[in-house]
């Protein structure tokens, strides 16, 4: 899609610090010497039924944005599209109250929205934070001999599926799962704003491996990941095993083709794990290699438990390579 869309007109504006060359989670724009406007918008379907915990995940992948950028969230609007014709104005109001908690939570006033009557409900916030000019994570900073934190599982996707296909228990995803999607990646970026991280990004709908693609093209590096080192949610790899998919695992394996180089001995299930699409997924950070371990066990102390060192960055050609 991206090639068919070349050529669109553009104002060119120097106060523009980050726009949509490199694929960044968010645009920046200088407002002073002291402060870059960061601008974002992101909704999602439910990934479960509850629309409680619908409002909450999807509240914090629209904030996660930010928090990848290094920048803090300060304003939202929400972003509705809901079939009245369908669903009950109550369960409208219960997607509205688990992503006002979660607003709550981060210190982010919402200031109204937009609605729409849709045939799927889809709801996300458009989200304004601050930054220093100077101190923007980019994805495109990556440099050789750098690390890689990552520092939530992976495997939503997929788990999310096999529950409605009955396949897996709602009350596993519940436990182990919903909370850690819910979770602000505020903690994260803020213990990181202690290390001299070179560029960042949140895994969302791409996937591991589509990520870190970006990274490598923005870079111009090889990204080198672990496959042992990847945290991921119970069930994940078992659930591929049992034939469930996602509708995005397809194209973002398409999206990764000319980078993706898979050494490492995987069985298929294995493999599909790369390209799972994450909801409100963690931050990866790139950052010099030793610095890796003491962010990570910062991390842990400041209970973002799930962090682990995963990969590592190479000089070379652009490319993902899974060991």
């Amino acid at each position: 899609m991206s090639d068919a869309l070349q050529g669109l007109p553009t104002v060119a504006d120097p106060r523009l610090l980050v726009g949509s060359d490199t694929s960044d989670d968010a645009a920046v724009f200088r407002l002073s010497d002291e402060i870059g406007l960061i601008s974002t918008v992101d909704f999602i379907t439910p990934p479960v039924d509850d629309p409680w915990w619908f409002g909450q995940v999807a509240a914090a992948n629209s904030l996660s944005d930010v928090y990848a950028m290094g920048g803090r969230p300060v304003l939202a609007l929400n972003l509705v599209m809901f079939p009245t014709s369908k669903l009950d104005p109550a369960v409208l109001k219960e997607i509205l109250r688990g992503a006002a908690e979660k607003c709550i939570e981060a210190g982010v006033s919402v200031g109204g929205g937009h609605s729409v009557k849709d045939d799927e409900p889809k709801f996300g916030l458009a989200v304004q934070g601050v930054v220093h000019p100077e101190r923007i994570w980019r994805n495109s900073g990556a440099r050789p001999g750098d690390a890689l934190v990552l520092t939530k599982p992976l495997g939503s996707g997929v788990l999310f599926n096999a529950v409605r296909d009955g396949k897996w228990p709602l009350a596993r995803v519940e436990q182990e799962v919903l909370p850690i999607c819910a979770t602000l990646n505020r903690a994260a970026a803020e213990v990181a704003q202690g290390f001299a991280v070179h560029a960042c990004t949140d895994v969302t709908g791409f996937g591991i491996a589509g990520h870190g693609h970006e990274l490598a093209l923005g870079a111009g590096v090889r990204v080198v990941l672990e496959f042992a080192a990847l945290p991921l949610f119970p069930g994940v790899v078992e659930m591929y095993e049992a034939g469930v998919k996602t509708g995005s695992n397809k194209p973002n394996r398409d999206l990764v083709a000319c980078t993706l180089q898979v050494q490492a001995a995987l069985r298929p299930a294995q493999g599909e794990v790369l390209v799972d699409p994450q909801t409100s997924g963690g931050l990866l950070f790139s950052l010099p290699a030793d610095q890796a371990d003491a962010l990570v066990a910062a991390l842990h102390a400041a209970g973002v438990t799930h962090a682990r060192r995963v990969g590592r960055i190479e000089a070379g050609a652009p490319a993902v390579v899974v060991e």
